[in-house]
C-alpha cells in the first residue's frame, strides 16, 4: 500500500510538471513504471493513454492563451502520425526496449537540469522539408517506445528558433496527442495490456495535468519541481541501463 501511495504521488507530480511545459509526460510515466517494475507490454500503452488526457488538457490551456501555430505544427504532424502508427506495430525485445528507453530518458534529464529555459531572442522561419524529417523520426520513436515525442521535439524547436517557450509548449502538446493516438492505434492491432488500476492512473494524471497546464500557462517557477523530477528520471535511467530488473 505504501509503495502505491508513493507511485500515485509521483504520478501526479510528473503529470503536473510535464503539462506545465506542454508535454504529455510519457517519458516520466515510463520512468516511473520502470522503477516500480512494470513490464514493457503494460508500460507502452499505459504511457500513451495517460498522454492523451494530459497533453490534450495542456494544449487547450496554451491554445486559449494564443500560443499555437498551425503552420509549424501541420508538417510535423503529417509526417509523425503514420510513422507513430508504424512504430506502434513493432514489438521490441524487452532488454533492448529498456536500453532504448534509458537512453531517451537522458534527454529530459539534460533538459530539466542544464537547459531549463532555452532563450529565444529572434524567431526564424520554419522549413517544411526539415519539419517532415523531424516529424517522421520522432513519430517512429513515439510509437515504438510509447512516448508522445514532445520531450524530443521541444528542444529542437527552441534550438532552431522556430518558436518561443509558450509556442513550443502549445505545439508540443498537440503533437504528443496525435502521436499517442496513432501509436495506440498501431498497438491495438496486436492487443493491448492495461493495468487493473488504469482508472486511478488516468484520474490522477488528468488532475495533475489540469493543475500543471493551468499554472504553466501563467508565470510559474517550476525549477524545484524540475530538479525533483530529474532525480526520479535519473534513478529510472540507471535501473534501465545498468541493472537487469
Amino acid at each position: 500500500m505504501d509503495s502505491m501511495i508513493l507511485f500515485y504521488g509521483l504520478l501526479f507530480l510528473i503529470a503536473f510538471l510535464y503539462a506545465s511545459v506542454g508535454h504529455g509526460g510519457a517519458s516520466g510515466y515510463l520512468a516511473l513504471m520502470a522503477l516500480f517494475s512494470f513490464t514493457p507490454e503494460v508500460m507502452k500503452p499505459t504511457a500513451l493513454l495517460l498522454n492523451l488526457f494530459v497533453s490534450l488538457t495542456s494544449f487547450i490551456q496554451f491554445y486559449r492563451g494564443g500560443h499555437f501555430k498551425w503552420k509549424i505544427f501541420l508538417p510535423l504532424a503529417i509526417a509523425s502520425i503514420p510513422f507513430a502508427f508504424l512504430g506502434g506495430l513493432l514489438t521490441v525485445d524487452s532488454a533492448i526496449y529498456k536500453k532504448i528507453l534509458g537512453i531517451l530518458l537522458l534527454i529530459p534529464i539534460g533538459r530539466f537540469l542544464f537547459f531549463p529555459n532555452i532563450p529565444v531572442s529572434e524567431l526564424k522561419k520554419s522549413k517544411t522539408i526539415l519539419s517532415l524529417i523531424i516529424g517522421a523520426g520522432i513519430g517512429f520513436l513515439s510509437g515504438l517506445i510509447g512516448i508522445g515525442g514532445g520531450i524530443i521535439l521541444s528542444p529542437i524547436l527552441l534550438l532552431l528558433k522556430w518558436t518561443d517557450q509558450k509556442q513550443t509548449a502549445a505545439i508540443s502538446a498537440l503533437f504528443i496527442f496525435v502521436n499517442s493516438l496513432s501509436g495506440l492505434a498501431g498497438q491495438l492491432t496486436k492487443g493491448i495490456h492495461f493495468s487493473a488500476d488504469m482508472y486511478a492512473y488516468v484520474a490522477i494524471a488528468f488532475t495533475g495535468g489540469l493543475c500543471g497546464a493551468y499554472f504553466g500557462s501563467l508565470k510559474f517557477n517550476q525549477n524545484i519541481l524540475k530538479y525533483m523530477l530529474a532525480i526520479v528520471l535519473m534513478l529510472a535511467a540507471y535501473k534501465l541501463l545498468f541493472t537487469r530488473a
